[in-house]
């Protein structure tokens, strides 16, 4: 049975330039700025970041969590990262779903091929009036070290997640979670390029039937 009041959306920024999480002072290095025919000839290290959020329109609450369907979310995210190893601060989990139940908002989860993390996951942590963007040397080496970074963020019911990895990983989402309509919900892709105003975020409590540019609704015969 199509469940229409439920919405699912999954934003994504791609090609975000890694240098952008490093700190530079470049009051003490202007000429850490300056192009060279190198740095045009060298492509920019970059990262995509994605968004997962769910509406249930029905009861007017918002977060992942608040879907219906919150648990096949997370099944999907499974079939996503097969092979992926997953740790918090505290230890390995065997699933993300346990991760997930582990965590505290602001907390994160890392997937990674490797058998241990190195580096101190804790350092990736975020008090809830406080954004990743404050932490952009220690998500740059994380990326840089090849790991999935997902945060557990606060959503205004429940929880979001947000997903960082240098590699982009659009595809291997997309595909589980279109299996899932239209039985469980509504499921957006949304550029979130196109974003202009939180009052685009809640999209779909004023403009549902008719998004806004750049937000696509995935149907099951849906291509990328």
């Amino acid at each position: 049975m199509n469940n229409s009041t439920d919405i699912f959306k999954l934003i994504f920024q791609h090609d975000q330039r890694l240098d952008k999480l490093a700190e530079r002072n470049t009051r003490e290095n202007p000429k850490k700025m300056e192009s060279t025919l190198e740095d045009f000839m060298t492509p920019d290290p970059t990262y995509s970041k994605i968004y997962l959020t769910g509406t249930d329109l029905a009861k007017e609450r918002f977060g992942l969590n608040m879907l219906s369907a919150y648990d096949e979310v997370i099944a999907a995210l499974e079939i996503a990262f097969p092979d992926k190893n997953i740790f918090t601060h505290k230890t390995q989990f065997p699933s993300i779903q346990k991760a997930i139940q582990d965590l505290e908002l602001g907390e994160v989860f890392i997937l990674t091929d490797s058998d241990e993390v190195s580096l101190d996951i804790s350092s990736l942590h975020i008090d809830i009036n406080s954004n990743v963007g404050h932490l952009k040397e220690e998500l740059k080496e994380a990326l840089e070290a090849g790991h999935i970074v997902v945060y557990k963020e606060q959503a205004k019911d429940g929880f979001d997640l947000h997903l960082f990895s240098e590699k982009n990983v659009y595809k291997d989402l997309f595909f589980p979670l279109q299996k899932l309509v239209p039985g469980h919900f509504r499921f957006f892709s949304i550029n979130g390029k196109k974003f202009r105003s939180e009052r685009h975020f809640y999209f779909e409590t004023w403009t549902l039937d008719k998004p806004p540019h750049g937000f696509e609704e995935v149907h099951p015969e849906s291509v990328i």
